[in-house]
């Protein structure tokens, strides 16, 4: 078995999965000998947090991991060259007020519609979930111009849930993996199946990385029943096993 005891792999990801990754670091770190170095942004936006800047800018990454849609805009546009890539899961959209928030509904879209109207302000990324809320959610609903100036973007490395609990924003819309990392808040529940929209999020092995073989493994591990257990106690979805082969 090749020696890792000294490798380190830089592992930059969407903040949907911040919280499995990092009970599979550790599992990887003692089965490997090696070191994983890993750090969060949103997929989309341009603060400097934001996975796509950093990446545009040339920060070294061994592992990305990020919705696939900003992937593809990556690749295609030069910025990385990918040896594997997989995709490793999918997350869903879910709608929080803070904790002693008087119990709102959303189960059908016209629940959804009305929460939104009533909300006094609605925060989001600027991350997928965010740029879906800014330019597809709010105008299927027939509101964006009823909420003009009540929508906020929660930039960079905070999430929605965060402004939510602190009282910034009133209600939430964020990944459900994310939501779930945030006390103080209540998760009211996902979007509506009819205006519901799956983020994909891939995994890539870079061109660049300082250790391939490592780096491989590593996205191989992320297809394997330890990390399918993880992802699912977080609320994120598997892939089809084709899109993970």
């Amino acid at each position: 078995m090749t020696d890792t005891s000294k490798d380190e792999l830089s592992v930059l990801t969407t903040g949907i999965l911040k919280q499995p990754l990092r009970e599979l670091a550790v599992q990887f770190e003692a089965a490997h000998g090696c070191k994983i170095s890993a750090s969060w942004g949103p997929s989309s936006g341009h603060s400097p947090e934001a996975n796509q800047v950093r990446v545009r800018n040339g920060e070294h990454v061994d592992v990305l991991l990020m919705v696939s849609s900003g992937m593809d805009a990556l690749v295609r546009d030069g910025h990385l060259a990918p040896i594997v890539r997989k995709d490793v899961a999918m997350s869903k959209i879910g709608v929080a007020v803070r904790a002693d928030h008087a119990p709102v509904d959303v189960e059908t879209v016209e629940q959804l519609r009305k929460v939104l109207l009533k909300a006094r302000s609605i925060g989001y990324s600027e991350g997928a979930s965010g740029s879906y809320v800014e330019h597809t959610l709010l105008k299927r609903l027939g509101i964006e111009h009823e909420l003009a100036g009540k929508t906020h973007v929660v930039l960079g490395q905070k999430f929605v849930g965060e402004a939510v609990a602190a009282g910034e924003v009133e209600v939430g819309i964020q990944q459900l993996s994310e939501l779930r990392l945030v006390p103080g808040i209540n998760i009211v529940g996902a979007l509506p199946e009819p205006v519901q929209y799956v983020s994909v999020v891939s995994g890539a092995v870079s061109a660049k990385a300082r250790h391939v073989e490592l780096a491989t493994r590593f996205l191989d591990f992320l297809c394997s029943d330890p990390a399918v257990a993880a992802f699912t106690a977080a609320g994120l979805e598997i892939p089809s096993a084709s899109a993970r082969s």
